[in-house]
């Protein structure tokens, strides 16, 4: 038997690895329920031109709102093949929660930029769609990342068990949920998004499957000493980072270029592990468990790599609470886009340094 209608939420997350749409269907009765889920890859060419969009360039206007208009199609085509997946009719959903798709983060500068036609993306799918989640947190001073801490403490908190959650996607955030106090979390550093721009170059692959090409490489000490010196890692939170921070020209800039390919691949999947083992040793020191997810939680290397940092730390995935590793950031803004219809806070003030609690989101009715 389905929900009721008001319960059910979509979901959809394209994040900063470029690799395609997330979407769930998520109910929110008693607490958020994964109830299907379906991932659609980009077309190389919409990669391509989203990728070249981080930097620069001329015309970028009109580029960016045409690019706008071909995510939101796809975005469409990823809500439709979900729901008839999960067996629903389009009005059994109350919402679509819509993060779209990220070629600027700059809360230094006071703005950020997702790139998503929500109008075009209710008209075509009949739903109400929220979408612009971090502006709101932005304007009220804070960084508008990371937002889904708070779906974290509502899915994943335990009464008795101080948690870490990490998802390693592009960039790696953690959420720190203590057995009492208040919930904290940050950006720590770079997730996958270095190795894959290395893989891409050096193998022809879109991403390391299991770490199998890093664990041909050694990791180079002085290599690794020059990539912990990036100013973002010793900078204390609330921070959020993006392509802006972690790019292929900056590591290009620390490279002789006479390294092996797969020493330089190790050594970035030491980076994101001991970036990610600092911070939690550093700003989450009770930690008794961690569970990953993202798709950096395949990484048998990394999730090996942390182990040995993080001795006497239990380390699993969010399969092993209940939610696949690759949901998790899709299922956080079906729970916001909740949040925003229902008129609630959807921010941690004390996550992204924000003023206060404040509503986030902009609507976009049927």
């Amino acid at each position: 038997m389905n929900p009721p209608p008001q319960d059910l939420f979509v979901g959809l997350m394209s994040g900063t690895s470029l690799d395609g749409v997330d979407a769930v269907v998520v109910s929110m009765q008693p607490g958020p329920t994964l109830l299907a889920s379906h991932w659609l890859p980009y077309p190389e060419s919409l990669r391509q031109d989203l990728l070249a969009l981080h930097d620069p360039s001329a015309n970028e206007l009109d580029r960016a709102a045409r690019l706008a208009n071909q995510l939101s199609d796809l975005y469409a085509d990823t809500v439709q093949q979900l729901v008839a997946k999960a067996q629903l009719d389009v009005s059994a959903i109350r919402a679509i929660g819509c993060h779209g798709q990220t070629v600027r983060h700059r809360p230094a500068d006071g703005y950020t930029l997702q790139l998503v036609n929500a109008a075009r993306l209710a008209e075509q799918t009949g739903i109400t769609v929220v979408a612009d989640f971090r502006s709101r947190d932005i304007a009220a001073g804070g960084q508008g990342a990371p937002l889904v801490p708070a779906f974290h403490a509502a899915a994943f908190r335990h009464a008795r068990v101080a948690r870490t959650i990490v998802n390693i996607g592009g960039i790696a955030n953690l959420t720190y949920l203590p057995v009492s106090g208040p919930v904290s979390g940050f950006d720590c550093g770079p997730g996958n998004m270095l190795m894959d721009a290395w893989v891409q170059r050096h193998w022809y692959q879109a991403y390391d499957e299991d770490g199998m090409l890093a664990s041909q490489g050694q990791a180079l000490p002085s290599l690794l000493e020059r990539l912990l010196e990036h100013p973002f890692l010793n900078s204390p939170p609330p921070k959020s980072a993006g392509r802006e921070e972690f790019n292929p020209a900056w590591l290009d800039g620390i490279l002789t270029g006479k390294e092996v390919p797969a020493d330089v691949l190790r050594s970035l999947l030491e980076l994101t592990a001991e970036a990610i083992a600092r911070a939690i040793r550093q700003y989450c020191p009770e930690t008794q468990e961690v569970y990953l997810c993202g798709g950096g939680a395949h990484n048998l290397m990394v999730r090996a790599a942390l182990a040995g940092k993080l001795k006497g730390i239990a380390i699993g995935v969010t399969d092993d609470l209940g939610v696949g590793a690759d949901w998790v950031e899709a299922m956080a803004f079906a729970w916001l886009a909740a949040r925003t219809i229902e008129g609630k806070p959807g921010n941690l003030p004390e996550v992204t340094g924000a003023a206060g609690p404040r509503v986030l989101g902009a609507i976009y009715p049927a």
